[in-house]
């Protein structure tokens, strides 16, 4: 046994997991990550309105 404070390296060789359970996982990702994409999509038309409103004052007339 290794006594000393080293983190000890593990390699993963295989993993047993059901198909479905796969299934499953990636439909909760695909599910969480849409009110991300709503705060991506909010905040970049945030940023994009502002720029657009202040290269829209820049190009006025004199």
């Amino acid at each position: 046994m290794n006594n000393s404070d080293e983190p000890s390296k593990v390699i993963v060789v295989d993993l047993q997991m059901p198909f479905f359970s796969i299934v499953i996982l990636m439909v909760k990702w695909a599910l969480a990550s849409i009110p991300a994409i709503i705060i991506l999509a909010t905040l970049f038309s945030i940023v994009t309105g502002f720029m657009g409103g202040m290269m829209g004052g820049m190009m006025r007339p004199i």
